[in-house]
């Protein structure tokens, strides 16, 4: 079993990096700060440096699997005894994904399980109605935080959800800020969440968490956290445009950042101090622990950030259990015979894995072709047995499935906004998958070629250049897809292309499709989607 809470490994460095927040308060010229080393050492000569251990968590997008793996990492670090040590267990958003209430509530009560004190509010988080995102906020034992926030006096969320909380450990008190992403419109599908809840762009959203932070340190705490759901750019921005933040717990971008290292997650604010910032991948793959140590002044002397990875953790048979009380036994659909390793980028390459999710749609709605953002694929198929939860891991939205007539003109615009994402932060929001369609695409998102491949296995050429507006497909699609999510296609809650809609989502379809395989099935590279180097283009 990994030792989670180790000897402070960076110790040397971070001498340095004391040393460097002093030339930098002596070449601003700041008496106040020269000062207080000094004053700080006359004032408590024998005070002990203020250990605390944070346990951090962010983007885990409803994966159940991990969830329980994470309850036991949890448990660990809650077991280790750590005298003199404030420990705090916080999450930086996207704990919840999809719009199923059922697993939004294991995603709910896992939180309160490992005693998380807040989590941030991600854009996920608005997958839910804001009725059902108010009943699960009556449920928490945790905080809900966003200081960028606005809620309509009107919603079921109003009042549900925070700007900071204080919490107190031996004796030491802490202020945790938590703020939500500016690009929030852009990231959750049109439903009553966006129109209730708005949030601040990035300029204003620093201003908002400086006067909150300004209002702490008022009261006297000088230890603040801030659990940001804003991305890693906009992280390192916070960091240097404020002061008195001391740790940003990030998320959103995805970015797994293991150890400290200088101009990278640690930086220096307006005033000087030291720092850190924090995040830890995505879909639950990895839990992070910081260590860090503060001076009385509230300033981090020491640091240690660790990235733990869950699959080192069982998944025990009591949180299993805890998870099927809420969502019931899993049914065995079949099992995979053989398979090939998920791709790496999985937003800017073709997944096998998803491949079999576009053409489970495509075959049971009966459609010419199916189309699939590649960000919807969260999990992948392992050798052996396949159950329900598995096609819920790998494709946990819950959205609700369409049938549309799409020209070719608008599917070749909607892959073209996919292909965007090869140059973008983050590859968002990644490319399209598709079933009874070819493409290929440049690793610098430009389309090259598009083919349409009918049900008995002919390809027909698709003109990219002039595409035809009159020439139509029924595509199979999901409701995020067709009213504009991502942008893939314009906004449009009501769009005049759905012929059929249907209250189930895809991970059903997966389901049925995979029941109707004698029992096994492959999972195997094709050439539907190709990316090549625009060098050798």
């Amino acid at each position: 079993m990994i030792n989670l809470i180790n000897a402070y490994s960076n110790t040397n460095q971070l001498k340095a990096y004391v040393q460097k927040n002093s030339q930098i308060t002596s070449t601003k010229q700041n008496k106040n700060l020269i000062q207080a080393p000094l004053e700080n050492k006359l004032k408590y000569p024998e005070q002990m440096p203020i250990k605390t251990s944070i346990f951090y968590l962010n983007d885990i997008h409803g994966k159940m699997t991990n969830m329980e793996r994470i309850y036991a990492a949890a448990k660990e670090f809650d077991n280790k005894n750590e005298p003199n040590t404030g420990k705090l267990k916080l999450a930086s958003g996207d704990i919840i994904l999809g719009a199923n209430y059922t697993s939004n509530q294991v995603a709910n009560k896992f939180l309160n399980w490992i005693g998380v004190s807040a989590n941030a509010l991600g854009n996920h988080e608005l997958d839910v109605v804001p009725k059902n995102l108010s009943a699960l906020m009556d449920n928490a034992k945790y905080k809900l935080l966003a200081i960028n926030a606005t809620v309509d006096s009107e919603s079921p969320m109003a009042g549900k959800i925070g700007n900071s909380i204080i919490e107190e450990r031996n004796g030491q008190k802490y202020g945790i800020i938590g703020i939500a992403p500016s690009d929030m419109a852009e990231r959750v599908k049109l439903n009553d969440s966006v129109k209730d809840i708005k949030i601040d762009d990035f300029p204003t959203t620093v201003k908002k968490v400086q006067a909150e932070v300004d209002r702490l340190k008022n009261e006297g705490i000088n230890k603040i956290i801030v659990l940001s759901h804003s991305g890693l750019k906009h992280d390192k921005k916070l960091a240097q445009e404020t002061s008195g933040i001391d740790v940003i717990l990030g998320a959103h971008t995805h970015d797994l950042i293991n150890g400290i290292k200088e101009g990278e997650n640690l930086l220096y604010s307006k005033t000087g101090e030291p720092v850190v910032i924090t995040q830890g991948g995505k879909d639950g793959e990895n839990v992070g622990i910081l260590n860090i140590e503060f001076n009385q002044n509230g300033v981090i002397t020491k640091a240690q950030n660790n990235i733990i990875k869950t699959r080192n953790y069982t998944r025990n048979l009591s949180s299993r259990s805890a998870v099927e009380s809420i969502i019931g036994k899993p049914e065995v659909l079949g099992k995979v015979t053989s398979t090939v390793a998920p791709p790496k980028e999985r937003l800017i390459e073709n997944n096998p894995h998803g491949n079999i999710i576009a053409d489970a749609m495509r075959s049971e709605l009966g459609t010419d072709i199916a189309i699939l953002n590649a960000g919807n694929i969260r999990g992948h198929f392992d050798l052996g047995p396949v159950d329900s939860r598995l096609i819920n891991d790998i494709t946990p939205f819950e959205d609700k499935m369409l049938i549309g007539k799409l020209s070719e003109k608008e599917i070749v615009d909607a892959i073209k906004v996919g292909g965007q994402s090869f140059v973008r932060t983050g590859h968002k929001p990644g490319i399209l998958l598709v079933s009874g369609l070819k493409y290929t695409m440049t690793d610098k998102g430009e389309l090259k070629s598009l083919s349409f491949i009918d049900k008995s296995g002919n390809e027909n050429l698709i003109d990219i250049t002039n595409p035809s507006t009159e020439r139509k497909y029924t595509v199979a699609m999901d409701d995020f897809f067709a009213t504009g999510g991502d942008n893939y296609l314009p906004t449009n809650e009501n769009p005049d292309f759905i012929i059929k809609k249907f209250n189930i989502d895809k991970n059903k379809l997966a389901c049925d499709y995979i029941k109707k395989m004698n029992g096994s099935f492959e999972v195997k590279h094709d050439d539907r989607i190709k990316i090549i180097s625009h060098e050798n283009n």
